[in-house]
């Protein structure tokens, strides 16, 4: 199952445009709040350049690439964490995904109405960051009553300690208006920060909407956003939704040709897609054969038994070696076989940490 980023913002900051263009699904976009009711999902393929060059090499028979599911939630407003809008519904959307982006609205545009009446994307922001962390600091507090009363009995353990100190961390970031996940938590506090299932735990990417004039080097409202990103250690991604939609209906051909008349490489999207990748600190390895060649997500610093279980629990838990080496390598000397008479197609043991582009064999016993 992929793991999926929630798309959230207020209404009308172009949430569902850029979800259509990213799935090149259908999900509605409309000029008036709440146009999005129950949430869309798509499941999108992330571009990587090193898989159609290892397809090119190998000539396999079919070609699986790695995804990202989006799920397009509906706009939130001042109020959601009460119940306002169609609040608690949508905050119980956006506690199953995986990391959140956060669209802002960085254009003017007197045809589509914004939802406070003007374009201020800091108070779109602060609107959002406000009732996400008003939800988690309700959590907390129905989960500090128990942990308090626990902590201070004469039996309590180390473990009823160990809560009562982590409900005590999070409650402090939330009270002084900052995002759970800047918390400093150790490992076992974690684990229970995790069990919380705490919004603003996740990672955010920050996504600025722009006009067409605001693609190359932004504007003012992208500069206010991309302070607010760098002062929170977040990033930001700038795009503009209406010409990625009319980029995603074009054919391949015509795509290309036209990025190149605009000065692009390639879509905004797919720069988006990508950093949602790194958000979420994921990498991809390879499987590569005549009859497959395969991309597979894992988490950076997945130790090769961990990689293999992605693909099957039986490879995970027979594992006996991995023979590895890196794409770059491939590319460089044209074929497998090329790999082996250098040296450097390696066999690796069960502590082998899988880099971003390794091509994997596995080997194991059940």
């Amino acid at each position: 199952m992929p793991l999926n980023v929630g798309i959230v913002g207020l209404p009308n900051v172009g949430k569902s445009t850029i979800f259509n263009a990213l799935t090149s699904a259908k999900a509605q976009a409309a000029n008036y709040p709440f146009c999005t009711i129950d949430p869309n999902v798509g499941v999108v393929q992330v571009p990587d350049a090193r898989m159609e060059k290892i397809v090119k090499l190998v000539k396999p028979n079919s070609i699986v690439s790695t995804t990202m599911e989006f799920i397009d939630i509906a706009g939130i407003v001042e109020g959601a964490s009460k119940g306002e809008g169609l609040g608690n519904q949508f905050l119980g959307h956006i506690r199953a995904t995986d990391a959140i982006l956060h669209v802002v609205r960085c254009f003017a545009d007197p045809e589509v109405v914004h939802v406070a009446g003007k374009v201020s994307p800091l108070d779109d922001i602060d609107v959002i960051n406000t009732e996400l962390l008003l939800a988690d600091l309700e959590t907390v507090e129905k989960r500090a009553v128990k942990a308090e009363k626990a902590a201070k009995s004469p039996a309590a353990t180390a473990a009823v300690k160990t809560e009562f100190a982590a409900i005590q961390k999070l409650r402090a970031v939330l009270n002084a208006g900052k995002p759970a996940r800047t918390a400093e938590l150790d490992d076992d506090e974690r684990l229970i920060a995790r069990d919380l299932f705490l919004i603003t735990m996740k990672p955010m990417l920050y996504v600025a909407n722009v006009d067409e004039a605001g693609i190359a080097d932004g504007n003012e409202w992208t500069r206010l956003v991309e302070q607010r990103a760098a002062e929170e250690g977040s990033e930001v991604v700038r795009i503009c939704g209406a010409m990625e939609a009319e980029i995603a209906q074009l054919e391949p051909s015509e795509r290309q040709e036209f990025l190149a008349e605009i000065g692009l490489e390639e879509p905004g999207l797919n720069r988006l897609i990508h950093a949602a990748y790194r958000l979420l600190g994921l990498i991809t390895y390879f499987t590569s054969g005549v009859q497959e060649v395969r991309a597979w997500t894992i988490k950076r610093g997945t130790r090769a038994p961990g990689a293999a279980g992605v693909i099957h629990s039986d490879f995970e838990r027979g594992f006996i070696k991995a023979d590895a080496y890196h794409c770059d390598d491939l590319f460089t000397y044209g074929s497998e076989q090329a790999v082996k008479e250098k040296g450097l197609l390696k066999s690796e043991g069960k502590e082998y940490v899988v880099r971003d582009g390794d091509i994997l064999f596995f080997k194991f016993n059940v």
